[in-house]
């Protein structure tokens, strides 16, 4: 059985960018997130033990979702150029370490992130690892999601219960709750009115959404005629909130498991590009005389915590 570790880049950059200082490199150029993101990266490497690993990334250009509704993403402020700029080293420090990457014009990194784990999760583990937390709804008892730590909380592996313990509703009803709840970080609108309470107890008693506005009557009767108006009046954005919440499964990919193997990141080629960048603490830790016995094992981290 193979592991797969499917990586949102996208969303691990923006963590990254906020979450590590603007260290410079030797000529001077800002590689705060590149350093972070490789950072996260082999981390989770290390943790997961992966057998094959793609990266995902999005593009910058209006993707179906924007065609559908104008206002999706509208209210995010436009990418700090500055973040912008080490995009380029982020993917070239990834390609050298020999991981393949993918971007799909008209489609989220979310999306190749689905159709694979979907497409490779019959016969694999799958794990995902991202900040982002639309992929819940991609999660099963093959497929995993892994959040990088954030401040003072730990990284976190979601499997269904977890999901449920956090939400209160099973993965495949986490798009029916987005549809109800809304996401205000994409601007999904949801139902007005309508809260993360409120949306798992609806759930939890009929179901899906679908079942919800079918019995809209019971509805009134479990829950009050305030609430039952609140979802008459909002049928359409939830309607709308859920297409646009639905992780894409199904979309042509060119791109097999065997092109995604994984054989390791401790090369000489990596550590030339962290000695190029300044990264003088990864090389000492990866690279270091004291670690060669480590490498030898191919880097068993047994004694080292997630990110």
């Amino acid at each position: 059985m193979s592991k797969l570790l499917l990586v949102d880049g996208s969303a691990l950059l923006h963590r990254a960018y906020h979450a590590y200082p603007p260290l410079k490199s030797k000529t001077g150029e800002i590689v705060g997130a590149v350093y972070g993101v490789t950072s996260i990266l082999i981390s989770a490497l290390q943790e997961v033990k992966p057998s094959h690993v793609m990266v995902a990334w999005d593009l910058p250009k209006p993707t179906f979702r924007h065609k559908k509704y104008v206002g999706y993403k509208a209210q995010r402020p436009k990418a700090d150029m500055e973040m912008v700029e080490q995009i380029p080293m982020v993917k070239k420090v990834i390609e050298t370490m020999g991981i393949v990457q993918l971007a799909e014009e008209g489609y989220e990194a979310d999306d190749i992130i689905g159709t694979l784990s979907k497409l490779e999760s019959q016969e694999n583990e799958v794990v995902i690892l991202t900040g982002d937390q639309d992929t819940m709804q991609l999660v099963s008892d093959h497929v995993r999601v892994l959040t990088p730590a954030k401040g003072a909380n730990p990284p976190v592996l979601y499997g269904p219960d977890e999901v449920f313990n956090k939400y209160g509703v099973h993965p495949e009803q986490i798009v029916d709750y987005k549809a109800l709840l809304g996401d205000p970080s994409d601007n999904i609108p949801g139902v007005a009115g309508v809260g993360p309470k409120g949306a798992s107890n609806l759930l939890k008693m009929f179901g899906t959404l679908e079942r919800i506005y079918r019995d809209i009557k019971e509805v009134q009767v479990h829950f009050g005629e305030i609430l039952a108006k609140k979802l008459a009046d909002g049928r359409d954005s939830a309607m709308l909130s859920q297409d646009l919440s639905k992780i894409v499964i199904d979309m042509p990919l060119n791109l097999n498991l065997e092109e995604m193997e994984y054989k390791g990141f401790a090369t000489e080629q990596v550590k030339n590009i962290f000695e190029e960048l300044g990264f003088r603490s990864l090389v000492k830790r990866f690279f270091g005389e004291e670690n060669k016995e480590q490498k030898n094992k191919n880097l068993d981290t047994n004694q080292m915590g997630l990110f």
